[in-house]
């Protein structure tokens, strides 16, 4: 615990960098690029993004779980992963013309002919990376993932400012993974072998292709909004619902990887010694939401201002779509690490499950409901979220013995203190003038509803209390230590 510990911490500080890094990059190539630009690369990326699992065939995941990881073994897995990823980056590559003529979209070609060719360079540090997950060197990972971001961003925006447009993100991030394997040669665990093997794929092939059913479905489901919106909407709905997305993820910008961070490690051990992972998925959703939940609901409540502050008055158009992606969002924080418990166990393949509840009901209720506004196709995928909801929560029943009502009981502080943050914030709101908005509403609002949520935290007794207190502790113990020690 202490290991996993040090290793969230190590992983906040790197990820919110990161994610503070990647918004203030989004916020720049708002003004760069138009809604029309952000659109089709944001069309052309979720393919990028299927065939991704497919070149990962769940190895990382496989690495990450398996309980005794012999060098054979990771021989196998590495032949497998170089396989799929060239064989995909092959395909992609040839694929792109089709695709394109299918969005519509000429300028969808290129940008995945320089996508696929990142596919040849991705496994260099993908291997790398999922035996450091497995260890815990979230120091490590953390030069490694800052290094490969600053060269993004600083190759994107020297692209954008180039008049490249979307094919400004393309290149970027080819330069991010050419970085990324590069940066991984040192920091490559002590024993792993470099050559792979083309032999007994079978222990690696047996979990993963549980593992691939389900991530295959959960980025077909992604794909899913971008895809459907630009063929019945248009390439600026989908830019206003990237956006809107965008803005709903200000939590996760912030948190980054930490709220998965050795998730899958953990609750792996944990299984493996015959634990029930009840407590461990109580305490987690209990810490996610106690955060998550007033981070989307404040979301919601101060849109526009968000919007208007962050990317100018040309994006207000995606401000309709924010309350609806926002009560999506909070209910699937409440079963967000059931999928990785499942692969935990060794059935990932149940994960898919209600991915594909959600997907069905996403397309059906997309057709049925939009009536060209952005407004409608969000409010369509809201309720796909909350269809799907309850074969979740019978799944966690059944294969993890997480009843329902344990899992209302983990989550009630945290729905106080939402609701807490909510009438403070809407109170806020209405003592300031109608006139004030965009960037100065949110400055002022900033300590005063941070106080609101640690007073929440404190009279509701939540979880989150101790986690406070112990990171205050900390910081303080680094501060008092830091000052110089006076000669009298």
């Amino acid at each position: 615990m202490a290991d996993l510990r040090r290793s969230l911490a190590i992983n906040f500080v790197a990820s919110t960098g990161i994610s503070l890094m990647q918004f203030a990059l989004n916020v720049v190539l708002a003004r760069l690029l138009s809604p029309s630009e952000i659109g089709i690369f944001s069309m052309a990326v979720v393919f990028v993004n299927i065939a991704h699992i497919f070149r990962d065939f769940g190895v990382g995941s496989y690495i990450q779980r398996e309980p005794e990881l012999t060098p054979e073994k990771l021989r196998s897995a590495i032949g497998v992963l170089f396989t799929s990823s060239w064989l995909i980056a092959g395909l992609m590559y040839l694929a792109a013309g089709w695709i394109a003529a299918w969005l519509k979209e000429p300028q969808a070609e290129p940008l995945m002919h320089v996508l696929a060719i990142g596919f040849l360079f991705i496994p260099f540090g993908s291997v790398t990376n999922s035996l450091l997950v497995r260890e815990l060197a979230a120091d490590k990972q953390a030069i490694i993932v800052i290094a490969a971001m600053v060269s993004y961003c600083v190759s994107c925006l020297c692209f954008a400012l180039l008049g490249l447009g979307t094919m400004s993100l393309a290149w970027a991030n080819l330069v991010n993974v050419v970085v990324t394997a590069l940066m991984s040669i040192p920091y490559r665990p002590k024993g792993m072998p470099w050559l792979p093997s083309f032999r007994r794929w079978g222990s690696v092939t047996n979990y993963s292709s549980g593992a691939l059913l389900s991530n295959c479905v959960t980025a077909v489901n992604n794909a899913v909004p971008d895809v459907l919106l630009g063929k019945i909407g248009s390439a600026r709905l989908v830019g206003l619902l990237s956006r809107a997305n965008s803005t709903v993820s200000l939590f996760s910008y912030v948190a980054g990887t930490t709220v998965t961070y050795g998730a899958l490690s953990y609750l792996s051990q944990a299984h493996h010694r015959g634990e029930s992972l009840v407590p461990t998925l109580s305490r987690a959703n209990a810490l996610l939401t106690g955060i998550g939940w007033p981070a989307l609901a404040l979301t919601a409540l101060f849109g526009h201002d968000i919007v208007l502050a962050l990317y100018g008055e040309k994006w207000l158009g995606c401000v309709p779509a924010i309350l609806p992606i926002t009560i999506a969002a909070a209910t699937g924080m409440m079963s967000h690490y059931i999928p990785t418990a499942l692969m935990a166990i060794g059935r990932p393949y149940l994960g898919a499950m209600p991915v594909l509840v959600t997907m069905a009901a996403r397309i059906g209720l997309g057709i049925a409901l939009f009536d060209g506004s952005l407004a409608s196709f969000a409010w369509a995928f809201c309720l796909a979220t909350l269809a799907a909801a309850p074969v979740t929560f019978y799944q966690q029943r059944r294969e993890l013995g997480f009843s329902f009502r344990a899992m209302l009981a983990s989550l009630s502080s945290s729905a106080q203190v939402t609701i807490a943050c909510v009438g403070g914030g809407a109170l806020l709101r209405l003592l300031l003038p109608a006139t004030l908005t965009g960037t100065p509403v949110l400055c002022i609002m900033l300590v005063p509803l941070a106080l609101i949520w640690y007073l929440a935290l404190r009279l509701t007794g939540h979880e989150l209390v101790h986690e406070v207190h112990r990171l205050g502790g900390q910081l303080k113990a680094r501060v008092f230590n830091a000052r110089p020690v006076s000669s009298n």
